[in-house]
Protein backbone atom coordinates (compact mmCIF):
# COMPACT_ATOMS: atom_id res chain seq x y z
CA UNK A 1 0.00 0.00 0.00
CA UNK A 2 2.73 2.43 0.72
CA UNK A 3 3.89 1.79 -2.98
CA UNK A 4 0.63 2.69 -4.49
CA UNK A 5 0.27 5.67 -2.78
CA UNK A 6 4.61 6.77 -3.16
CA UNK A 7 3.24 6.32 -7.15
CA UNK A 8 0.29 8.17 -6.75
CA UNK A 9 2.67 11.20 -5.81
CA UNK A 10 5.27 10.78 -7.91
CA UNK A 11 2.16 11.15 -10.65
CA UNK A 12 1.13 14.20 -9.46
CA UNK A 13 4.57 15.26 -9.55
CA UNK A 14 4.69 14.47 -13.28
CA UNK A 15 1.15 16.66 -13.94
CA UNK A 16 2.53 19.73 -11.96
CA UNK A 17 5.96 19.62 -13.61
CA UNK A 18 4.18 19.33 -17.21
CA UNK A 19 1.68 21.91 -16.14
CA UNK A 20 4.86 24.47 -15.24
CA UNK A 21 6.56 23.21 -18.13
CA UNK A 22 3.06 24.23 -20.54
CA UNK A 23 2.42 27.54 -18.12
CA UNK A 24 6.01 28.51 -19.49
CA UNK A 25 5.62 27.78 -22.82
CA UNK A 26 2.96 29.84 -23.18
CA UNK A 27 4.39 32.46 -21.55
CA UNK A 28 7.34 32.40 -23.52
CA UNK A 29 5.04 32.20 -26.85
CA UNK A 30 2.90 35.43 -25.29
CA UNK A 31 6.65 36.80 -25.06
CA UNK A 32 7.98 36.19 -28.41
CA UNK A 33 4.08 37.53 -29.63
CA UNK A 34 4.55 40.59 -28.18
CA UNK A 35 8.17 41.18 -29.20
CA UNK A 36 6.86 40.00 -32.73
CA UNK A 37 3.99 42.77 -32.88
CA UNK A 38 6.21 45.61 -31.62
CA UNK A 39 8.42 44.53 -34.13
CA UNK A 40 6.07 44.49 -36.67
CA UNK A 41 4.76 47.58 -35.89
CA UNK A 42 8.13 49.40 -36.06
CA UNK A 43 9.13 48.28 -39.09
CA UNK A 44 5.80 48.48 -41.02
CA UNK A 45 3.75 51.70 -40.06
CA UNK A 46 0.24 52.30 -39.81
CA UNK A 47 -0.27 48.77 -39.05
CA UNK A 48 0.72 47.47 -42.50
CA UNK A 49 0.46 43.80 -41.02
CA UNK A 50 2.28 42.04 -43.90
CA UNK A 51 -0.29 38.94 -43.32
CA UNK A 52 -3.35 41.27 -42.67
CA UNK A 53 -2.13 42.44 -46.19
CA UNK A 54 -1.64 39.39 -47.50
CA UNK A 55 -5.45 38.53 -46.33
CA UNK A 56 -6.67 41.88 -47.73
CA UNK A 57 -5.18 41.05 -51.23
CA UNK A 58 -6.98 37.79 -50.90
CA UNK A 59 -10.14 39.29 -49.95
CA UNK A 60 -9.69 42.01 -52.84
CA UNK A 61 -8.78 39.45 -55.17
CA UNK A 62 -11.99 36.83 -54.67
CA UNK A 63 -14.08 40.39 -54.95
CA UNK A 64 -12.49 40.56 -58.64
CA UNK A 65 -13.43 37.60 -59.90
CA UNK A 66 -17.09 38.43 -58.52
CA UNK A 67 -17.07 41.10 -60.27
CA UNK A 68 -15.67 39.88 -63.27
CA UNK A 69 -18.77 37.68 -63.38
CA UNK A 70 -21.46 40.35 -62.99
CA UNK A 71 -19.63 42.44 -65.62
CA UNK A 72 -20.01 39.94 -67.88
CA UNK A 73 -23.36 39.32 -67.12
CA UNK A 74 -23.87 43.14 -67.27
CA UNK A 75 -22.64 43.21 -70.87
CA UNK A 76 -24.83 40.61 -72.12
CA UNK A 77 -27.42 42.40 -70.71
CA UNK A 78 -26.75 45.17 -72.21
CA UNK A 79 -26.09 43.48 -75.59
CA UNK A 80 -29.19 41.88 -75.60
CA UNK A 81 -31.29 45.16 -74.17
CA UNK A 82 -29.56 46.63 -77.56
CA UNK A 83 -30.81 44.10 -79.71
CA UNK A 84 -34.13 44.35 -78.63
CA UNK A 85 -34.61 47.70 -79.01
CA UNK A 86 -32.65 47.81 -82.50
CA UNK A 87 -35.39 44.88 -83.70
CA UNK A 88 -38.64 46.69 -81.77
CA UNK A 89 -37.42 50.71 -83.24
CA UNK A 90 -36.43 49.29 -86.82
CA UNK A 91 -40.39 47.84 -86.61
CA UNK A 92 -41.92 50.26 -85.07
CA UNK A 93 -40.43 52.56 -87.94
CA UNK A 94 -40.62 50.42 -90.56
CA UNK A 95 -44.59 50.16 -89.79
CA UNK A 96 -45.02 54.30 -89.14
CA UNK A 97 -43.35 54.07 -93.06
CA UNK A 98 -46.08 52.30 -94.19
CA UNK A 99 -48.83 53.96 -92.42
CA UNK A 100 -47.19 57.12 -93.41
CA UNK A 101 -47.37 55.53 -97.24
CA UNK A 102 -50.79 54.58 -96.96
CA UNK A 103 -51.97 58.25 -95.89
CA UNK A 104 -50.23 60.25 -98.05
CA UNK A 105 -47.89 61.55 -95.51
CA UNK A 106 -44.29 62.23 -96.64
CA UNK A 107 -41.82 59.68 -95.30
CA UNK A 108 -38.78 61.34 -92.87
CA UNK A 109 -35.40 60.26 -93.94
CA UNK A 110 -33.13 58.56 -91.30
CA UNK A 111 -31.61 62.52 -90.98
CA UNK A 112 -34.97 63.90 -90.40
CA UNK A 113 -35.57 61.57 -87.50
CA UNK A 114 -33.23 62.57 -84.56
CA UNK A 115 -34.37 59.48 -82.29
CA UNK A 116 -33.57 56.85 -84.60
CA UNK A 117 -30.22 58.92 -85.28
CA UNK A 118 -29.57 59.13 -81.91
CA UNK A 119 -29.93 55.27 -81.64
CA UNK A 120 -27.95 54.73 -84.40
CA UNK A 121 -25.28 56.95 -82.62
CA UNK A 122 -25.29 54.99 -79.28
CA UNK A 123 -25.15 51.57 -80.93
CA UNK A 124 -22.12 53.06 -82.82
CA UNK A 125 -20.30 54.01 -79.89
CA UNK A 126 -21.06 51.00 -78.36
CA UNK A 127 -19.97 48.81 -80.77
CA UNK A 128 -16.38 50.73 -80.90
CA UNK A 129 -16.13 50.54 -77.36
CA UNK A 130 -16.95 46.83 -77.86
CA UNK A 131 -14.55 46.48 -80.63
CA UNK A 132 -11.37 48.56 -79.05
CA UNK A 133 -11.78 45.42 -76.30
CA UNK A 134 -11.30 43.02 -78.00
CA UNK A 135 -9.03 44.73 -80.71
CA UNK A 136 -10.75 44.35 -83.56
CA UNK A 137 -10.99 46.84 -86.59
CA UNK A 138 -14.13 48.77 -87.45
CA UNK A 139 -14.61 48.12 -91.03
CA UNK A 140 -15.21 44.45 -90.43
CA UNK A 141 -18.80 42.64 -90.89
CA UNK A 142 -22.10 44.36 -90.55
CA UNK A 143 -23.31 45.59 -87.26
CA UNK A 144 -25.78 43.77 -85.58
CA UNK A 145 -24.18 40.44 -85.94
CA UNK A 146 -20.61 41.03 -85.64
CA UNK A 147 -21.30 43.21 -82.49
CA UNK A 148 -22.72 40.07 -80.75
CA UNK A 149 -19.84 37.44 -81.66
CA UNK A 150 -17.24 40.73 -80.86
CA UNK A 151 -19.03 40.64 -77.37
CA UNK A 152 -18.94 36.60 -77.14
CA UNK A 153 -15.42 36.70 -77.91
CA UNK A 154 -14.74 39.60 -75.96
CA UNK A 155 -16.07 36.94 -72.75
CA UNK A 156 -14.19 34.50 -73.95
CA UNK A 157 -11.38 35.81 -74.03
CA UNK A 158 -11.04 37.59 -70.50
CA UNK A 159 -12.26 34.25 -68.82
Amino acid sequence: MGQHRRRQYQHHEAADGLARFFTKAHHDLSLIHLKLDKEFHQIYPDNANPVKLVARIKKIEEDLSSLKYQCRELLAAKQDLIDKARSVLVGNRSMLQCMQTSVGIPIQTDSEGSAYTNFNQIIKEWTAQVRSRTGEDEGQGTESEDINKLLFSSIVRST
